[in-house]
């Protein structure tokens, strides 16, 4: 892509502007990372923007994170996405997103869809990302890493996204163009979705509309930080409530009441520990490719006050799935809080509904020569976009999870500017693939 077009596109895009999330509050911002050495050549903030004015790939990553997209609440990067695709001679479907519960009045969140207008059949090759994130908003920012380099490649991008993952929208964006210029006929198109980090929403609604040809499609590359391994497989899921009823009183006549976190405590307590029980006694299982299934308590709700026995508690729990199916974990966390609660006067239950995602252990193509090759622990819309039998399923991305969600969400140049050859790397196998049949 010449930087000319870049530009013109730019120019196209302009006039979309972010909005500030409903339950967005601007706070100060600590500078991320650390200044330069004096030992090292320093840039001044003026060569910082130049060098990010004078690549495409890394103007567009900074658009993409200048514009907040907290899940629900992705209308205006949407927008972006879709008229700088538009710009570079793709189709694009702006496929309409519900939106999410408790923000009905916010504005329309799409799903953006796009393939080249040279296009005469459905793509069989998808790339796809997506484009809400998490809270809270931290604003876009560039600088040097600490005592290393004034190498250009070795600048550190940081802001809400820049990672998770608009680095990876940034990159297959830019890998299909180079692709295209390269291959016209290559049979590729994109996908952006929204309400990843809520869920999947965003490819729940793409999985089940008639924009997903499961007949056509043959590979589907996934984006995520991976640190630019090629991830063989992720945990599964599950989520739950547990829940007590009891009955109210006077702390000073507790026995008149039925403490409601005296019953749950040993439950919690027990499904605390599951995941490193053998599944023999009565745990959930391992696995030797992902390790033990681990489970984390999130939230727990109880009472009204101090001198009030609890009528009411309530925690949230997390599984993160090793082996086995969602259906089978659920057997076992039920006999486990039973067990657990006999005894007790007061009620307890586990609540499946109160949370929709669940899914298997999720296993993934790894058959791309050149690259590492690692399982990760976090979830994705993988298993959330139903596919025909014998699809490949690749997962690849710049950056880091461990910094993923947190203030100090960051990548480099040169991660990003590999991942374009990463993606490529990926797509020339599904275009090998084609031509010889396979």
């Amino acid at each position: 892509m010449k930087f000319s077009a870049y530009i013109a596109a730019v120019a196209a895009v302009a006039g979309v502007k972010a909005s500030p999330h409903p339950a967005y509050q601007q706070q100060n911002q600590q500078s991320l990372g650390s200044t330069s050495s004096p030992s090292v050549a320093s840039y001044s903030q003026d060569q910082l923007e130049d060098i990010i004015n004078d690549s495409p790939l890394l103007s567009l990553h900074r658009d993409l994170v200048e514009i907040e997209s907290i899940s629900g609440n992705e209308h205006d990067v949407g927008l972006f996405v879709a008229q700088f695709l538009e710009s570079q001679n793709f189709t694009v479907v702006k496929q309409e997103v519900p939106p999410v519960k408790g923000q009905e009045n916010t504005e329309p969140r799409y799903n953006i869809y796009a393939v080249p207008k040279s296009s005469v059949q459905p793509p069989s090759i998808i790339l796809t990302s997506h484009i809400d994130t998490v809270p809270p908003f931290i604003p876009y920012s560039v600088h040097q890493p600490q005592d290393t380099s004034s190498d250009p490649e070795d600048l550190i991008i940081a802001g809400r996204g820049s990672v998770d993952a608009k680095g990876s929208v940034a990159a297959q964006i830019f890998a299909a163009l180079e692709t295209l210029e390269e291959n016209p006929d290559a049979n590729l198109g994109l996908l952006f979705v929204v309400g990843e980090e809520i869920g999947g929403d965003g490819m729940h609604v793409f999985s089940d509309s008639k924009l997903n040809q499961k007949d056509a499609f043959k590979t589907l590359i996934f984006g995520e930080p991976t640190e630019a391994a090629l991830v063989s497989g992720h945990k599964g899921m599950l989520g739950f409530q547990v829940l007590a009823h009891g009955s109210a009183a006077h702390s000073g006549y507790p026995w008149l009441g039925k403490s409601a976190v005296s019953a749950i405590l040993p439950a919690l307590s027990r499904v605390d520990i599951l995941g490193n029980i053998p599944a023999e006694e009565g745990g959930l299982p391992a696995s030797p490719k992902y390790g033990p299934t681990t489970l984390n308590i999130g939230k727990i709700r109880a009472g009204v006050a101090t001198n009030v026995v609890p009528s009411e508690a309530m925690a949230d729990v997390a599984v993160r799935l090793a082996e086995g199916t969602p259906e089978e974990a659920r057997k076992i966390i039920l006999r486990a809080v039973k067990d657990a609660t006999k005894g007790f006067e007061a009620e307890v239950v586990v609540d499946f509904k109160s949370h929709d995602e669940s899914y298997p252990p999720q296993d993934l193509d790894v058959d791309v020569e050149g690259f590492e090759v690692a399982t990760v622990n976090y979830g994705t819309d993988v298993p959330n976009l139903t596919v025909a039998t014998g699809v490949k399923r690749y997962l690849y991305g710049p950056g880091s999870i461990f910094v993923a969600h947190g203030d100090n969400e960051a990548l480099s140049v040169r991660q990003i500017t590999e991942a374009v050859v990463g993606y490529k790397k990926l797509i020339q196998a599904a275009v090998d693939r084609e031509t010889k049949g396979v």
